[in-house]
């Protein structure tokens, strides 16, 4: 991997909370200073194109995203995306050709302790740099196929929306 495009799109990921989980914003992308400060060993672009909660995400977000990739030169590209409706971003992507692309969120803010942020990009960047060309979604340690994934909002987890339904993991 030469180089690897990042696009954000806001989420939990990088959500600023003022009290006890009701009033937030959503905050700068993350994800620049947490592989900045990874050490990582490759360059990374990142692009925030929508600062939204995904509930919030509709068809013509989508488009920007998906003209926003189209757009780069770039292969390898990982969108940080809340959770809620991340399968329905990667669907919408699943006509590009070409690219590997690798979703990803988190289901605890990144500035919080013990958030699954930095192991969810961790796993997303490790899929983005090895899996064929297609789209994916990395969460809970387990890369999907967003045709077979969907978000258990009780349990708070990904799981499988089908029976075998994993890529990979």
């Amino acid at each position: 991997m030469e180089e690897l495009l990042i696009i954000t799109t806001g989420g939990t990921i990088d959500k600023i909370y003022f009290d006890d989980k009701s009033d937030y914003q959503i905050g700068d992308p993350q994800i620049g200073q947490i592989l900045q400060e990874l050490g990582v060993a490759f360059r990374f672009t990142v692009i925030p194109i929508l600062r939204k909660d995904s509930l919030y995400i509709d068809a013509e977000d989508r488009e920007l995203i998906r003209a926003t990739i189209a757009a780069q030169s770039t292969r390898h590209v990982l969108v940080t995306h809340g959770t809620d409706t991340m399968v329905a971003t990667a669907e919408a992507l699943r006509s590009m050709e070409d690219k590997t692309i690798v979703l990803t969120g988190a289901l605890n803010p990144a500035r919080f302790r013990g958030s699954d942020a930095e192991f969810n990009i961790g796993c997303a960047v490790g899929a983005v740099q090895s899996l064929p060309a297609g789209v994916y979604i990395a969460m809970n340690g387990r890369i999907w196929d967003p045709a077979q994934v969907r978000k258990n909002v009780v349990a708070n987890r990904f799981e499988a929306s089908r029976p075998d339904s994993r890529r990979r993991g």
